[in-house]
């Protein structure tokens, strides 16, 4: 029996919050799923998730936020004008997003948070995907443990860096 071709596999729709708050910080949070992996204090993250079926990416970004980090208090700024993918690495192939993708091909979206840290709630969800959760300098968020997103993260650190101010 011969191996997947994991490369036929398609990528899956995704939307992405890079969300901001009145000091020009970024929200990143910890998976649940992933608390020290690899010998890592946990895997941060950007609130990101799939596209509903034929669903708007802008309601679906702010869907995840809702869903996510259990606030809706945001509106978006601004919209990456490419859709980035990433692929996932070889361990997590057939296994990671229901063994169905590839990768994630995700459209990003700046937001302003508009609501206080008290709104931030990631116990809303009966299965939380996040434990924890921090503001940080956008600058700094490919400097975090996101794994395999890290070149993503690049990107978005440069594309909306002129949110990154108060």
């Amino acid at each position: 029996m011969s191996a997947p071709d994991y490369a036929a596999l398609p990528y899956r729709p995704n939307v992405g919050a890079v969300l901001f708050n009145r000091d020009g910080l970024v929200l990143v949070a910890r998976r649940a799923d992933l608390p020290n992996a690899e010998g890592r204090v946990g895997v941060w993250q950007l609130p990101q998730g799939g596209i509903d079926g034929d669903e708007d990416p802008r309601a679906a970004v702010l869907r995840e936020l809702r869903e996510e980090v259990g606030t809706d208090r945001a509106e978006i700024i601004a919209e990456h004008p490419d859709w980035l993918s990433y692929d996932l690495p070889a361990s997590l192939l057939g296994v990671a997003l229901g063994g169905k993708f590839r990768g994630q091909r995700q459209r990003w979206f700046a937001l302003r948070f508009l609501g206080e840290d008290a709104d931030i709630r990631l116990d809303r969800d009966p299965h939380p995907e996040f434990d924890a959760w921090k503001w940080l300098k956008l600058a700094e968020l490919p400097l975090q443990e996101v794994g395999f997103k890290r070149a993503t993260y690049a990107i978005l650190a440069v594309a909306f860096a002129r949110f990154a101010r108060a």
